[in-house]
């Protein structure tokens, strides 16, 4: 099993645990993080090692990108899997997929890449080297069906993550466990990535400087160290490491980094500005090849603009500051954002999105 980033990490954990729970006699060797880890998955390689976003990054990391993967297929080689399971990261994943389809090794894929944005030409590929993908978003199952490929539509498995979270949360542990005030809660989520955290949090926390009635919360990467956010950090405001889904069980609102983090501080129904903000060099490549109206998951689903993408140029403080202000308590976007999430949660579907791919994995893996 192979996850790249936070959110692979995280549905891959969900995934694992389904596994074992039907059948606890499964090894599962994974290149992840901490979730899938602490699930019971064999980790050989950790998520802080993978991820590398933009195009200029990637380039600037590509030694270590060609290196990850040549240690990859020998691992896989040394395992000798029935089958591999690949989690979106589909720059690595796809070049691993079709190596594997090469050795004979069956294929499957959970949470599709983007094709739908950009470089649609990659459903080609995915025909051919993919034996089966599980799909997460409503609108996918109908653009691969435009390519004669049939997929899975499974439902989104954020629903299941945050159900089990609400079934499991301690009400008010989380104020008291990190000395925070009565103050109410902003969240901040900067993204999982060096990259993204040294373009974003600067400008999203300059946005907050002159904050009083509320108190500032970010979420911090758990691929980074604290030390790593030392020197963006102003005094009013804390950092918390594995707690995101407690920040914002208890946030009022919040300032998020386009990603699937838009889509879970939506699903927590806490009304959110959403920023992105990349190098130059990356934003006028991406600018040319994306096919999206959006940039967030929220967006995307929702066809149409529930919550306001402040994206490069726009990214600034001081319109952070004014959207932020139109979605705090009192403010007049926040009743009608708040009604649009109940309507995002319906059209998502029901759960169980990761009990649905680990039971056709077992009824469909080729057993040694």
């Amino acid at each position: 099993m192979i996850a790249g980033e936070a959110s692979g990490d995280l549905h891959g954990s969900n995934v694992i645990r389904q596994l074992f729970e039907m059948d606890s006699s499964l090894k599962i060797r994974c290149w992840g993080g901490d979730l899938m880890k602490k699930e019971g998955g064999d980790l050989v390689k950790h998520i802080r090692e993978l991820a590398f976003m933009g195009f200029q990054e990637v380039l600037m990391n590509l030694r270590t990108i060609l290196r990850n993967m040549k240690q990859c297929k020998a691992d896989i080689e040394d395992f000798q899997p029935d089958a591999l399971l690949l989690i979106d990261y589909p720059g690595f994943n796809l070049r691993i997929a079709e190596w594997a389809k090469a050795k004979g090794i069956p294929v499957y894929y959970y949470v599709s890449p983007q094709v739908w944005a950009w470089k649609q030409s990659r459903v080609f590929k995915i025909r051919k080297v993919v034996d089966h993908m599980f799909v997460i978003l409503p609108f996918e199952k109908a653009f691969y069906e435009k390519f004669d490929y049939e997929v899975d539509f499974v439902g989104h498995p954020l629903l299941d993550a945050i159900q089990r979270y609400e079934e499991e949360k301690s009400a008010g542990k989380f104020i008291l466990r990190n000395g925070l005030s009565t103050k109410p809660i902003i969240a901040v989520l900067p993204g999982s990535r060096r990259q993204e955290i040294a373009k974003k949090l600067p400008v999203m926390l300059q946005s907050l400087e002159n904050v009083s009635d509320y108190q500032i919360v970010i979420a911090g990467a758990p691929s980074m160290d604290e030390s790593y956010y030392a020197e963006f950090l102003p005094e009013n405001a804390k950092i918390v490491f594995g707690q995101t889904y407690d920040l914002l069980a208890n946030s009022v609102a919040a300032i998020v980094t386009s990603g699937t983090a838009t889509l879970e501080t939506a699903l927590f129904k806490v009304p959110e500005v959403v920023c992105y903000k990349s190098s130059p060099v990356s934003y006028h490549i991406a600018k040319r090849l994306v096919k999206i109206k959006y940039i967030s998951l929220v967006n995307l689903i929702m066809d149409r603009e529930v919550v306001k993408e402040l994206i490069q140029g726009d990214c600034t403080a001081e319109k952070i500051r004014h959207e932020l202000n139109r979605i705090l308590p009192g403010g007049e976007s926040r009743s009608k954002m708040e009604k649009d999430f109940t309507e995002l949660t319906q059209i998502l579907g029901g759960g169980g999105a990761s009990k649905k791919v680990a039971q056709y994995l077992l009824k469909t893996i080729p057993k040694a």
